[in-house]
C-alpha cells in the first residue's frame, strides 16, 4: 500500500496530539480501542455526512491507528488525488461492477499488517440495504470485522466489538446491524 499521512516522519509524532485537540475543541470523546490485531475490515458506520471523515481521522490519529478507507472514485481525480491517497485513501468506481471484493482479499493477503475503513451503506445517502462487500472482503481474507462508529447523538466515537463473520450472512448482518441501532449519524433521516 502506498506511504500515507501515518507513515510521514515528522507528522506521525504530531498527529496524536493534533487528533485529541480537534476531538476536545469540538467535545468529542473516545470510547473503546482499536483491537491490538494486525489485519481486520473496519466499519464506519453510520456514514450520513462530509463530517465524519475529519471526525475518523481525529480518532485514529489520536489513538496512533494507521488506517486506509475506501471512498469514492472521484476523491481521487484531479488535485484531490494525490491529498487522498496520502490521508490512506484506495478508490472505489461504484459505477462498475468489478472484482473488488477479490482483490481486497488478495491486497490482505499481501500484507502483514493492514486495516481498511469501510462505510457499509457505500454513501452519505439513506440506503434500505447496506452493501455487502465489507462483509465477504472480511470473509474471503478470514478477518475479523471491528464495528467502529462515530455518534453524533452523544458527541462519542470509537470501536465496539470484534466480529468474526460465520459464512451466514443474514444472521452476522442482522447482529451487526443490531449493534448499530442506538448510534446516530450527523443526519439522522439518512441512515
Amino acid at each position: 500500500m502506498q506511504r500515507t499521512i501515518f507513515d510521514t516522519p515528522i507528522l506521525r509524532h504530531i498527529l496524536p496530539a493534533f487528533g485529541r485537540l480537534i476531538l476536545r475543541i469540538f467535545g468529542w470523546k473516545i470510547e473503546g480501542e482499536f483491537p491490538n490485531l494486525p489485519k481486520y475490515v473496519l466499519i464506519g458506520a453510520p456514514h450520513t455526512s462530509n463530517w465524519d471523515f475529519p471526525i475518523g481521522m481525529a480518532i485514529c490519529f489520536a489513538r496512533e491507528q494507521k488506517v486506509y478507507w475506501m471512498g469514492k472514485h472521484t476523491l481521487f481525480a484531479g488535485p484531490l488525488g494525490p491529498l487522498s491517497r496520502w490521508l490512506g485513501g484506495i478508490p472505489v468506481d461504484r459505477r462498475k461492477s468489478n472484482s473488488l471484493v477479490e482483490q481486497m482479499v488478495q491486497v490482505f493477503g499481501e500484507h502483514e499488517q493492514l486495516v481498511v475503513a469501510i462505510p457499509p451503506e457505500g454513501t452519505r445517502k439513506k440506503v434500505e440495504k447496506w452493501k455487502t462487500g465489507f462483509y465477504y472482503i472480511a470473509l474471503g481474507s478470514q478477518l475479523p470485522i471491528v464495528l467502529g462508529y462515530i455518534d453524533f447523538g452523544r458527541k462519542m466515537g470509537g470501536c465496539g466489538e470484534v466480529f468474526y463473520p460465520t459464512g451466514d450472512i443474514e444472521a452476522d448482518m442482522a447482529k451487526i446491524r443490531a449493534f448499530y441501532t442506538p448510534i446516530v449519524g450527523k443526519r439522522p433521516e439518512n441512515q
